[in-house]
């Protein structure tokens, strides 16, 4: 497949590897004290690094807005870099977001004309040509700009991508409009029907001949035109009055019935989503100064219909929605309304200054953007957190503050590629992976405390944690400061010793 290539391409690709796993720490909560839901403060590369041991895999829908690199001037933003740093900022950030998307995941990246050509070919690259979805082109500005030159910009692109072909696509439920073309001038015992044309365009042998009206007259389709349906589906259509010749049952042309109950359940997705339907940035301009009590808290706000839009296709009530480019927490405040668990990150005091002010109003039942619509009342809470130390020093030992649990997510990870299934860490045995138990020496965690807060493995310290596990007979996999058991030893009971922290890097 093609590469794009430029300047730091290669250090960029290999940019996510290599950033330092942080701890998650908490400043308050807002709500419900056990919300699963996360407002995170800090740059998004290590955000998402350190999400990913409790995360990776379970996340349904990203969405996205970075910074356009239009050499505009942002408040809250660097917008204005080169061409190529942009493409290394949004490189390992892409990569980390498609590490903890589901398999039947999907991640939506708003973006302008200036690098959308060159982001859909590094998504290509991130998560596969094969597993491009869409470019859907949103009408983003309801008026032309009277100071445009030559012609007026008023689309934005929504590039979409999947992890796998298990992702599908929900229906958008029908609106009034499209639910008022049902009618039911025959009093049909079926119900209402939509009346569908049964001709085609284009000239087909098979599927031309003569159909008899209800006053008896041959009928054929228009010169160069055929039917849609061969004669024997055309005759079980007439037997079941499934055909519709006008009240007087002579129209020119019939047209098929199409019964609302037997139909889907809504509409398929289109790739041109108008202001309308979707709304437009003066939308969201006057949601945030509703909010914020006429401040204009943000340069660039994506309106909540948007949002909502992406999350009618792409999710479902309880899934988990992330987006790493907060802003004026949009996303997350929309995932809220629609009883989605969230995960928002952004950089900076704007985090706490503008995002949890406005996710704390949401809770408490504000009736701005698309409240009304999906009924939002008020509810649930969230939990604002911080990035923290990074777990290892620059020496390689891991920092002193570090906790048993959030160690033992990272070192689970580490090994098995996937969060752990419990998420809680409370005991020295994390788990058994395929046929190997995973245990953890640390903090004391079976009473047997070092000067550094670790744990050696000795005769006794085995006989506890095989008492964890007693139906294992596979092999361990134990972490420690140190091991006084023998070689022979470690191989009798199929142990696999490996020191902390000299073994425990990432691989």
């Amino acid at each position: 497949m093609p590469e794009l290539t430029w300047l730091g391409d290669r250090k960029a690709r290999l940019a996510a590897r290599h950033v330092p796993y942080r701890l998650l720490e908490p400043i308050e909560e807002v709500g419900d004290a056990a919300s699963d839901n996360l407002l995170i403060q800090g740059d998004n590369l290590d955000a998402l690094k350190s999400l990913l041991p409790l995360y990776a895999g379970r996340v349904k829908c990203v969405f996205i807005d970075p910074p356009y690199n239009t050499r505009s001037a942002f408040e809250h933003y660097d917008d204005n870099l080169e061409h190529s740093q942009w493409l290394s900022m949004m490189y390992p950030r892409l990569v980390l977001l498609r590490d903890l998307l589901a398999e039947d995941g999907s991640i939506w990246v708003t973006i302008d004309d200036n690098e959308a050509h060159y982001l859909k070919v590094v998504m290509d690259e991130v998560f596969g040509r094969s597993n491009f979805v869409a470019n859907v082109v949103w009408q983003s500005k309801d008026t032309p700009g009277n100071n445009a030159t030559g012609m007026a910009e008023t689309h934005n692109h929504l590039l979409v991508a999947q992890k796998s072909s298990a992702f599908k696509f929900s229906l958008l439920p029908r609106n009034e409009d499209q639910l008022a073309n049902y009618k039911n001038p025959d009093n049909d015992q079926r119900g209402d029907w939509l009346a569908a044309p049964l001709t085609r365009a284009e000239f087909r042998g098979r599927d031309y001949y003569a159909l008899k009206n209800e006053i008896g007259k041959d009928v054929f389709p228009p010169k160069g035109s055929s039917w849609r349906r061969p004669p024997d589906k055309m005759k079980w259509l007439q037997a079941d009055n499934r055909i519709w010749w006008g009240k007087n049952g002579d129209a020119e042309f019939p047209m098929e019935k199409k019964f609302l109950a037997e139909a889907k359940e809504g509409v398929v997705n289109k790739t041109w989503w108008p202001y309308e339907f979707a709304g437009s940035t003066r939308n969201a301009s006057s949601e945030l100064k509703a909010i914020f009590e006429g401040e204009k808290a943000f340069d660039t706000p994506k309106p909540e219909k948007l949002i909502m839009r992406i999350l009618e296709i792409a999710s479902s009530h309880n899934d988990l929605v992330l987006d790493s480019f907060l802003g004026s927490g949009t996303t997350a405040a929309v995932a809220h309304k629609m009883g989605r668990r969230w995960i928002g990150i952004e950089m900076g005091e704007h985090a706490r200054t503008h995002c949890l002010p406005r996710l704390t109003r949401v809770v408490e039942g504000e009736q701005g953007g698309i409240s009304e619509s999906v009924g939002w009342k008020g509810g649930g809470g969230f939990r604002f957190m911080r990035l923290g130390d990074p777990v290892f020093l620059e020496d390689g030992r891991i920092a002193p503050q570090v906790r048993f649990a959030p160690l033992a997510a990272y070192l689970w990870f580490l090994e098995t590629h996937a969060p752990h299934p419990g998420m809680r860490f409370d005991s020295p045995l994390l788990g058994i992976h395929g046929d190997t138990a995973i245990a953890l020496l640390y903090n004391g965690i079976l009473g047997d405390k070092r000067p550094q807060g670790g744990n050696v493995l000795t005769h006794q310290v085995w006989e506890r944690l095989r008492a964890l596990a007693p139906a294992h007979a596979g092999p361990w996999l134990v972490y420690g400061e140190a091991s006084r058991l023998q070689p022979a030893t470690l191989k009798k009971y199929g142990i696999v010793f490996r020191q902390i922290p000299y073994e425990l890097n990432v691989r």
